[in-house]
């Protein structure tokens, strides 16, 4: 069984904690909040980040990580506390995400995947329209994968991408669930699959096609495909730029069959919050909201002398290094500001001034969290590109958030250019 969030290690006590990225009082979140988000802020600090360079070094996924998660109850952290989870909402874990990717951008990457099967078929799924028994079903069938979540520590995963333009929302998933009696079998193929070979289960986005009919998006399935069925295989190496513990190989099924209670969502939930609950997207963005703040608490360490395994040296008198930090806090603050506000307003139909803030600020913590990093290692000078110190590592995974689908750097500023310009519906003609 998991416990609530609260001290962490034996260490709690002997070092200071960080300030949170987001103050509770001045941002207004409730004492329950802050309680989460302060026991994501202390695993973080007190144990994910000494192990973060291993991880990175050796491409090997965080596995003790996860059973961390496990005992401060932070593995269910969207889920509902009648199923025995923290029962958090949609802003409150973005902001807990974005304290743990302070510390370990590849843990907090992965465990965005796991908690979205949670979140989704959640919160998300508890907004969206069902008739009253395909709800009790799904409640029925959730309560099963939950209780693996928070007895057994189970983990999920959320493998998104097949190479094409399904991610993207585009087209169909080219994954496809044959219908039979008792489930599905499933064949497809997912790439820059994380956790792949360590989650145990795989919330695998599918086309359900029966005999005679063709692909459609509407018959998107979510379905928990156990890590161990017959079919199930994992391929290829592992050896990225960043982001290097996601372990994000490639994902194989070949006749595997799941049973109906594996649906994650009931049939054409999914399409339906796809259309009606768009920042179900958005949930990369904390993980680099957090690298964000890491590279300017690096630089500002740095500067005064503090970063540990460096001399005691002093650069903050220069006048130069104090118009970079300068520009680094305006920076970050922009990032906060417009981040925090799109989370905040995450929820089912949206209005298009959201949608398109929430496209702002995806672009702007992707590309901001790099630009921050790079400015941090001019500022710093070349010791910082040393691999014994954060900042190098902090670079790197930063340069990943804006490649990522379903909203990638160049997809939100199509999508913004294309909405703002039209109405739903208008052409040129």
């Amino acid at each position: 069984m998991t416990v609530q969030v609260g001290k962490t290690t034996a260490t709690m006590g002997k070092i200071a904690l960080d300030a949170p990225i987001f103050d509770p009082p001045a941002f207004r979140l409730t004492d329950e909040q802050a309680a989460i988000i302060t026991g994501a802020r202390e695993l973080g600090q007190t144990v994910f980040a000494s192990r973060a360079a291993a991880y990175d070094r050796d491409a090997t996924f965080p596995t003790e990580n996860y059973k961390d998660l496990h005992r401060t109850g932070l593995l269910g952290i969207s889920i509902p506390k009648k199923h025995g989870g923290l029962g958090a909402d949609y802003q409150t874990y973005a902001l807990a995400a974005a304290e743990i990717g302070r510390y370990c951008g590849a843990t907090a990457l992965t465990w965005n995947m796991h908690v979205c099967s949670t979140l989704w078929s959640g919160p998300l799924a508890d907004d969206l329209d069902m008739d009253a028994s395909v709800r009790a079903e799904h409640e029925r069938r959730r309560a099963i994968h939950y209780k693996r979540i928070v007895d057994d520590g189970a983990i999920y995963s959320q493998p998104f991408s097949e190479g094409g333009a399904a991610a993207a929302g585009g087209v169909a998933f080219g994954t496809e669930a044959k219908p039979v009696k008792g489930g599905w079998i499933v064949n497809g193929k997912k790439i820059f699959a994380s956790l792949s070979g360590h989650a145990d289960y795989y919330g695998v986005l599918c086309t359900e096609i029966a005999e005679g009919q063709t692909s459609s998006r509407r018959n998107t399935l979510y379905l928990a495909i156990p890590a161990k069925a017959s079919g199930v295989s994992v391929v290829g190496d592992w050896d990225p730029l960043g982001m290097r513990g996601t372990v994000s190989r490639t994902l194989l099924f070949k006749d595997a069959f799941v049973e109906e209670d594996a649906a994650l969502m009931p049939r054409g939930v999914y399409f339906q919050a796809a259309l009606r609950w768009p920042h179900m997207f958005l949930t990369l963005s904390p993980t680099y909201m957090g690298l964000a703040q890491a590279a300017y608490d690096f630089t500002v360490r740095y500067l005064r002398g503090e970063v540990p395994g460096t001399p005691p040296v002093k650069r903050r008198m220069y006048p130069t290094k104090q118009i970079a930090v300068a520009q680094m806090q305006i920076k970050l603050e922009q990032i906060k500001t417009i981040w925090f506000q799109a989370v905040s307003e995450a929820r089912a139909n949206p209005s298009k001034e959201q949608v398109l803030r929430a496209y702002a600020s995806q672009y702007s913590v992707m590309e901001g969290a790099n630009e921050l990093a790079a400015l941090a290692i001019r500022t710093c000078g070349g010791q910082a590109m040393l691999k014994s110190l954060a900042l190098e590592r902090i670079y790197r995974d930063s340069r990943c958030g804006s490649l990522m689908l379903p909203w990638t750097a160049e997809l939100c500023l199509d999508r913004i250019g294309r909405e703002a310009l039209y109405e739903a519906g208008e052409t040129d003609d």
